[in-house]
């Protein structure tokens, strides 16, 4: 049995305490008013990697140290660890303490130190790590459908009141709020709990016997649903546990719905950001890819759009359980991306096995959080975006299913099309999209939208004929809502054609060839310049569209395939060369006051694929053009450089952040092949950009000295020698 723990002295301490400030002028939150901090935590037993009876594990886990090394680095905050996946690093009646900290707690140091500056402390406790912990209570083990231990706690089991008592205990140090981690169900199979508690409260809810697996039909669905109001669930009633307690301590969830995690965590993209009182995620070039940071930042600010986002990266060159170091310039760009688009940042450092802080860790990240603070002032201001990427997560659960990497791409190239050709964008979810929130962007991008609701097609439909533009990839509206292919599609009204079939191939083929059914300007526009017969590969789904009241651009060829493919000697995960055509490639639609674009191929899967030519991107810059010609703010520069444009119309001012990423070229990781891992960014770019605006500036000026600026009407290039520089426009 537990340890009790009196919830009636808790509540009358932090009621004492409450009363005493309630004649101090209360500040916003501490998250409100911060940029910059550190998330310290020691390595090791969080991957089960020490022995309880190690006692060099953690002895110099010292917290007042942290604390006067997070204050020297220019943290305004500190994430301080104080349960793992093993231990505790606080007085617990509960949970063992790390080996090497004998009778000390570096929770109790940490908080004393930090009184000296009016730090936040911020409590890590880990939710969901198979320990010592789980050990001591296989009551609370997830199981398999035979029954047997998975080695994760159940959702629907006690654990929840160990956890609360745990909170509960880290309370009374007076903390400022706590981060709460791996709330998730698991990274792979098996997907779900078959735990007797589970099965009583699924059959209860849903009046029938739990599935045995996925089967991937209505039963399953209901499993989805469990499973993720199972998370949710929890998630609220530790948040309101705590809230109960200290009405002042703030909670956040580090957060799983956005991508590459699917239905296998237990998480939707926005059922499961809102349970906090801002939304915490992370970032990192070893397990996001470089191109992803910012789009990380736009996932969660479109979750919960009231809220302040969150981001943690981490100082390590591979992951967060090493205790290697980055280049400087490496940091300030992934550190700088994440400002630039609207984030607060938390840098999370592991120490050494005996819990020793990395000198040099500190000194570069203090060097980083100061070039940040000083640029403070143009941080944090309203994102200008001319496209939205839509993103169905009915599509990614019931599509992608337990493949989901492969309808990730047709996403994930969306974007990574728009960030290397400087589109600013945003990003739309499903779950609380509606017209009003679409019609904030002059295009709407959607793509592969596998399965579209009803309510979706009549949002569409209505975002159209009021003005908007769309573009559909892929097979939009081709499944039924369990993922089962199906015979029309539920958006040929709005696409003005006729779904004939989906292709068997993923290596199809466009070119653009002078036809009657286009105009000479639409085919100009499209092709970019590009031989009209010349067929470049455009890897991912594609379809067969009969046009009814859309015109046709273009053509689809399908690839060719060898005898011994056809007889299934031979695979076809290699692409071989364009065949013949076997239908349109672009049909176009005005409906209304606006119009949908639709590719029969997929130029955003493509842009994602290992076959990523730069034609097939381009593809949607071209239609976005052809959709869009005049926006707010063009930028043209390399593809190595992001773009972010922001707004301040208090101050009528608009800044556009511009970083370089210079990675030298990398070799083939000796771990499989293809496998490249992200290089390191040693030196700061130089490079040029050319910013055009519909009008003139009353004046412009970049943070920089070193950038040269040259000002010509609504013309505008730079020169910029460093990571990062912002251009501000004064209008």
């Amino acid at each position: 049995m537990l340890p009790a723990i009196s919830s009636a002295i808790i509540l009358w301490k932090l009621s004492v305490s409450f009363f005493l400030t309630s004649f101090v002028q209360q500040e916003s939150p501490w998250y409100d008013r911060v940029l910059t901090g550190m998330e310290t935590g020691p390595t090791g037993a969080h991957f089960g990697h020490s022995d309880p009876t190690d006692s060099r594990y953690a002895a110099s886990f010292d917290g007042a140290e942290i604390v006067r090394q997070a204050v020297a680095a220019n943290s305004e905050y500190l994430v301080m660890w104080v349960r793992d996946g093993d231990y505790a690093y606080y007085q617990s009646k509960l949970l063992p303490k790390a080996p090497g900290l004998a009778g000390r707690d570096p929770l109790r140091e940490a908080m004393d130190e930090a009184a000296k500056s009016r730090l936040p402390i911020i409590a890590y406790c880990v939710v969901q790590q198979g320990g010592h912990f789980l050990t001591a209570h296989p009551e609370w083990q997830m199981r398999d459908a035979n029954g047997q231990p998975i080695g994760r706690f159940c959702y629907n089991s006690g654990y929840l009141e160990a956890l609360k008592q745990m909170v509960a205990e880290q309370l009374e140090y007076g903390i400022a709020g706590f981060h709460i981690d791996m709330v998730d169900q698991g990274f792979g199979t098996p997907y779900g709990c078959w735990c007797e508690s589970c099965r009583r409260q699924f059959e209860q809810e849903y009046s029938r016997p739990m599935p045995t697996g996925p089967t991937w039909d209505d039963t399953w669905d209901k499993m989805l649903e469990f499973r993720y109001r199972s998370s949710e669930r929890l998630e609220q009633l530790l948040a309101a546990h705590i809230r109960a307690l200290d009405p002042r301590a703030t909670v956040d969830f580090n957060y799983h719905g956005n991508p590459p995690f699917s239905f296998e965590v237990g998480q939707r993209p926005v059922q499961h950001a809102r349970n906090g009182d801002f939304i915490t995620g992370e970032t990192g070039v070893w397990g996001f890819s470089a191109l992803t940071v910012g789009l990380n930042v736009q996932f969660y600010r479109a979750a919960v759009p009231d809220q302040r986002v969150q981001v943690a990266m981490q100082r390590g060159v591979r992951m967060y359980h090493d205790q290697t170091t980055r280049p400087l310039n490496d940091l300030r760009w992934e550190l700088l991306t994440l400002l630039s688009h609207g984030a607060f940042v938390t840098m999370v450092d592991k120490t050494g096995f005996d819990g020793r802080l990395d000198p040099m860790a500190y000194e570069r990240t203090g060097a980083a959080f100061a070039e940040a603070q000083a640029k403070r002032s143009h941080f944090g201001h309203m994102p200008i975006a001319d496209v939205g990427i839509y993103f169905s997560s009915r599509t990614r659960d019931w599509v992608g299913r337990d493949k989901p990497a492969e309808w990730f791409p047709s996403f994930l190239g969306a974007h990574k099309a728009l960030a290397y050709e400087h589109i600013p964008y945003g990003i739309v979810l499903d779950e609380n999209a509606t017209v009003e929130s679409v019609r904030r962007y002059p295009v709407l991008l959607v793509p592969n939208p596998g399965i579209v609701s009803e309510r979706e097609v009549e949002m569409f439909r209505e975002y159209v004929t009021g003005g908007g533009k769309l573009i559909f990839t892929g097979l939009p509206g081709c499944y039924d809502r369990l993922g089962e292919p199906i015979e029309s599609s539920s958006l040929e009204t709005l696409i003005g054609g006729q779904f004939v079939q989906r292709l068997d191939s993923l290596d199809n083929w466009l070119r653009f060839l002078t036809d009657s059914e286009s105009s000479e300007e639409e085919q100009a526009a499209m092709a970019r310049g590009l031989r009209r017969d010349w067929p470049f590969l455009v890897k991912g789904p594609a379809a067969v569209w009969k046009p009814t009241t859309a015109s046709a651009l273009g053509q689809v060829m399908k690839p060719y395939r060898s005898i011994r493919q056809q007889t299934g000697l031979e695979g076809t995960d290699w692409p071989m060369s364009a065949e013949a055509p076997v239908g349109p490639a672009i049909l176009r639609h005005k409906i209304g006051a606006g119009e949908v674009l639709t590719f029969a191929v997929s130029p955003d899967y493509a842009t994602a694929s290992e076959h990523h030519v730069v034609e097939a991107r381009r593809l949607l810059t071209a239609a976005i053009d052809l959709l869009h010609p005049t926006p707010r703010v063009r930028v043209t520069a390399p593809a190595t450089v992001e773009s972010i444009v922001t707004d301040d119309p208090a101050s009528r001012t608009l800044r556009i952040h511009l970083l370089g990423y210079n990675g030298p070229p990398q070799t083939l990781s000796a771990k499989e092949r293809p496998y490249v891992l992200p290089a390191l960014m040693e030196d700061a770019p130089t490079f040029r950009a050319t910013i055009e605006l519909q009008h003139a500036p009353e004046s412009v000026s970049t943070f920089n000295s070193s950038t040269t600026l040259k000002l010509a009407g609504n013309k505008i290039d730079v020169v910029i020698s460093d990571v990062h520089d912002v251009v501000i426009l004064k209008y």
